[in-house]
């Protein structure tokens, strides 16, 4: 009997290493008129974005303010659909972040700042988008139409983005000598987060399911949750260790599975103290050894470069739980690729 055919999903997974290479060039020319409107006149950047982009926009406010010292603030899209609400931006530029690029109210923040006079940038699969017509500069993902509703290859695309206008900013600092070995990366750990991906099925019998990280991995704790919620059907939320111990730690539970991301030992004692089946993505063998699913990136590598690869697992644990579970894994609980939200 010949094997099933892949899904859009699985292909889209193993396709992000090569479509990081791709993209490369022309990211990187993109990302290089970005920083020079960006050290224009420009004291903050606010970004705009909604779903699998707002986490990619998470990951931009650490890894532009660790970097290039940038301070970078998340907009409230609805305070920009009314110009009696509008918020002043002040000597801030805005960057709108959206794989389609239609989202009315991302590019109605990206407006505003046109009309205060202030820059726009933009990080879009479509260079003909309504959000790509409003930025100034658009730095292009050039993933390829992108078939599966669950997010894998625009949206490591998008960290791919962001981590290209931080090297163009500080040209001399780690990220510009760490983006040349990434695609390489991503080929390889993805292929392994798919190969292995059975060791998941400890998810399939919990009924919520937690996601910690901290630093640059807190924007992969929300993906990771976004990820594993939309495919499976099951709750899962995500938080940093510090917010989940003021408070919702109480709600832990041993039908509660905890996804921890680069944790600290004290963490994973704590959390596995309280909660179910505890899995663990990280290098560091000390904290892998705590783990009921040990799930290990590769060593020495930085931890931006190591939070990237971290999302990873989280696609293929998603895929083993739409598969097990029965749901049409590309199209999963009758949720659409575009959401145009307002």
């Amino acid at each position: 009997m010949a094997p099933p055919t892949p899904t859009w999903l699985e292909r889209e997974i193993l396709a992000q290493g090569s479509v990081l290479a791709a993209r490369t060039p022309a990211g990187e020319e993109a990302a290089a008129r970005a920083a020079v409107a960006l050290r224009a006149d420009v004291d903050y950047l606010l970004i705009a974005a909604r779903g699998s982009s707002d986490n990619a926009a998470r990951f931009a406010q650490y890894l532009l303010g660790a970097e290039a010292h940038l301070t970078v603030g998340l907009a409230a899209p609805w305070l920009y659909a009314d110009p009696a609400r509008t918020p002043r931006i002040g000597r801030g530029a805005v960057l709108g972040i959206s794989q389609s690029g239609r989202s009315p109210d991302v590019v109605g923040v990206l407006e505003a700042a046109r009309a205060q006079g202030r820059p726009m940038l933009a990080i879009t699969n479509d260079e003909g988008s309504p959000l790509a017509h409003a930025a100034d500069v658009v730095i292009p993902l050039d993933t390829g139409p992108e078939r599966s509703v669950a997010a894998t290859k625009t949206f490591t695309a998008s960290l791919h983005a962001v981590a290209q206008l931080a090297a163009a900013l500080e040209p001399r600092r780690r990220i510009a000598r760490g983006l040349g070995a990434l695609p390489a990366l991503v080929t390889a750990t993805a292929a392994e987060q798919l190969a292995t991906r059975r060791r998941f099925q400890a998810l399939e019998e919990v009924r919520r399911i937690v996601v910690v990280g901290r630093g640059f991995a807190y924007a992969i704790a929300y993906e990771t949750a976004l990820k594993l919620r939309e495919l499976s059907g099951i709750p899962a939320e995500a938080f940093s260790p510090p917010d989940l111990m003021h408070g919702p730690v109480a709600a832990l539970d041993r039908e509660t599975a905890v996804w921890a991301i680069e944790p600290d030992l004290a963490t994973v004692e704590a959390l596995r103290r309280r909660g179910g089946p505890t899995i663990v993505v990280a290098a560091d063998q000390d904290v892998l050894a705590l783990a009921d699913v040990p799930v290990e990136l590769p060593n020495g590598l930085d931890d931006w470069a190591l939070a990237l690869l971290a999302v990873l697992p989280a696609q293929a644990a998603g895929l083993w739980l739409a598969e097990r579970l029965g749901v049409e894994v590309d199209h999963p609980h009758g949720l659409d690729k575009v959401t145009l939200t307002r």
